[in-house]
């Protein structure tokens, strides 16, 4: 680059730079900023697609021990009326809970209720060294995952739950059967049916590879000629069951309670 001197100084100054150059650098200045904000935009997309779809809450991490008086309640219980073992254990979530007409819907078999409302198949895993493992049970009827699904946990999730959950009884007790409620295509919970659906199918793929469990399908009866859940089996919360739906679930479990 050439110089030029200045009358009365002693230092050479350079001359301006040329509008090439600086032209140069001002486009590599807008090319890093076009690649910063690709790049935001990016991490932007990746996560929209992982988080859950609209409506859906993130999921939470809830502590299991909320539900720490109900499970000493059964304790008390059962140390007031100890239950027989070897029978058949209904376990998980309200749909259980409120199945009050348990034992006359199913007569002559020792069953026996631990449904807590609002559970997890998380707290499930978490509460079955006290209320699930005790009555060294020869079947395990389980309905939960529902309300796993309405906190935002995905179907992946709720299917390793549910092997946590086999692996824990089979550790203890290797020769007992489960049978596995589907999760129910609830009015109140439409949004999420989508994720009910591969959360079934998950659960149904990994259920026939083992001979000791069972899938037991009340969500396709559930639903009416036009694919809708039947009003008639939910009470006025579009959730629970009402007494037409327990008697359709208990005409499908009718075959493996026994």
């Amino acid at each position: 680059m050439k110089g030029y001197r200045l009358a009365g100084t002693k230092g050479t100054l350079r001359e301006p730079m040329s509008c090439d150059l600086t032209c140069c650098m001002r486009s590599t200045r807008h090319l890093a900023i076009l690649l910063l904000v690709g790049a935001c935009a990016g991490a932007a997309a990746a996560q929209s697609r992982a988080a859950p779809p609209s409506g859906a809450a993130a999921a939470p991490a809830l502590d299991p021990t909320r539900f720490e008086a109900d499970i000493r309640a059964f304790e008390v219980a059962d140390r007031a009326s100890p239950p027989p073992l070897g029978g058949v254990v209904f376990i998980g979530s309200s749909s259980i809970q409120a199945w009050r007409t348990l034992a006359a819907d199913f007569p002559g078999v020792p069953v026996l209720n631990r449904g807590f409302g609002g559970s997890t198949l998380a707290d499930v895993v978490y509460y079955a060294d006290r209320i699930l493992l005790p009555y060294r049970p020869r079947l395990v009827v389980l309905y939960a995952g529902d309300n796993d699904l309405a906190l935002g946990r995905t179907p992946e999730r709720v299917l390793g739950d549910y092997r946590a959950l086999v692996a824990r009884l089979r550790a203890a007790r290797p020769g007992a059967l489960v049978a596995f409620v589907a999760i129910k295509p609830s009015p109140a919970r439409r949004i999420y049916i989508d994720r009910v659906r591969e959360a079934n199918r998950l659960i149904r793929t990994e259920i026939a590879r083992d001979s000791l469990q069972v899938y037991v399908d009340v969500f396709t009866p559930m639903l009416d000629a036009s694919g809708q859940p039947r009003p008639e089996l939910f009470v006025a919360d579009s959730l629970h069951l009402t007494r037409a739906g327990y008697l359709l679930w208990r005409a499908l479990l009718a075959p493996v309670v026994h």
